[in-house]
């Protein structure tokens, strides 16, 4: 065999002894590190087979053409060999490794960190199961809004301040009239268009707005309140607020107060605030001599019911707006609105439910 393999000084391997050498070598093979080593010594730029096919311009031409295609042959040959055997070395490892990484799961978990609910989305259940067994039907819209549902619809004109760049963030579009909602109003609107009174809806999402700091983020969380019907008046929005604060704040007969205020889609309006004790670096609801602005409310204009299809001379209806954040801030003592956007696992630990 040794003989047979011999070729003359500077003389080409042929293809038959490149290939019967590679045989004799691939058969110690036992690693990846094997199998690239033998394709190095092969198929890389120094390699057998590539000293080979550099001297195809030494040759007289009549032999060129044929011993070119049998090196090139025996080239495919080797590199298929090689990578077959790379894949079943690879194959191998992985399973290897999949069995002495796997897991009985027969086995009882321990140590085990069970996740938390976020404090908004646990209060924003809260709101909802209160005012659902008010007879309050859940309703939602898009966050992308047009102009007309966010503004001109709730009575907001085109000088209001609302409609600035520094309160809005606008989007660019074909026709430019599209905002991020600075309000789950546009709800009411799209829910009033879409059917016929009476209408009892909550509407929780989040809404937008250009500010930040301690107390206002770019995003937060609102729930919309109305009701639509036949002789609604102030005595049944004060009615259902009262239900809704001593239920959520779990205190009975908390002090309300309403005071007079200005908002675009409701006449009257009022801003709505609860007793509270400050005293002691906490606030506690339903105690004390103080009072805290909790919402914003008001009877429904007779403008956004006459926008909305509704005959405002049969029909009268109240709305109300809560902050998600502020809400459980008070419930929950916490004391910074960034908390609820940072992400720190500490802080789900400390306030998640």
């Amino acid at each position: 065999m040794e003989q047979a393999l011999k070729t003359p000084q500077n003389s080409p391997l042929s293809a038959v002894e490149i290939k019967q050498l590679f045989d004799a070598e691939y058969q110690n093979i036992n690693s990846l590190a094997d199998v690239e080593k033998l394709r190095v010594e092969y198929l890389g730029k120094s390699g057998k087979v590539t000293e080979s096919l550099k001297t195809l311009g030494t040759l007289p031409a009549e032999q060129r053409k044929q011993f070119g295609a049998e090196v090139n042959q025996v080239k495919v040959q080797i590199t298929e060999v090689l990578e077959n055997k790379k894949a079943e070395f690879e194959s191998k490892e992985l399973n290897e490794k999949l069995l002495k990484e796997s897991i009985d799961i027969s086995i009882p978990a321990q140590k085990v960190k069970f996740g938390k609910t976020h404090p908004v989305s646990h209060v924003v259940q809260e709101v909802k199961d209160i005012f659902a067994s008010l007879g309050f039907v859940y309703a939602e819209g898009p966050e992308i809004e047009n102009d007309y549902n966010n503004f001109t619809a709730l009575n907001i004109s085109e000088n209001h301040p609302a409609r600035q760049m520094h309160d809005t963030f606008y989007i660019k579009s074909v026709d430019n009239n599209l905002v991020l909602r600075t309000h789950t109003s546009p709800v009411q609107i799209r829910t009033m268009k879409n059917g016929k009174p009476p209408f009892k809806f909550i509407a929780p999402g989040r809404t937008f707005r250009c500010d930040s700091d301690q107390t206002h983020s770019p995003m937060f969380h609102q729930i919309e309140g109305f009701y639509v019907d036949k002789n609604v008046n102030m005595g049944h929005l004060k009615g259902c607020l009262q239900e809704f604060l001593d239920r959520f704040f779990e205190v009975s007969g908390i002090k309300m107060r309403f005071r007079a205020s200005f908002f675009p889609f409701t006449e009257p309006s009022a801003e709505v605030d609860i007793q509270c004790n400050r005293s002691g670096g906490k606030i506690e609801i339903g105690k004390g001599a103080d009072f805290l602005e909790i919402l914003g409310c008001g009877m429904i204009h007779p403008k956004i019911l006459e926008n909305c299809g509704i005959n405002s001379e049969e029909y009268s209806g109240f709305a109300f707006g809560i902050g998600i954040e502020r809400l459980a801030m008070l419930k929950y003592g916490i004391s910074d609105l960034r908390q609820f956007f940072e992400n720190d696992v500490r802080f789900l630990q400390h306030y998640g439910f």
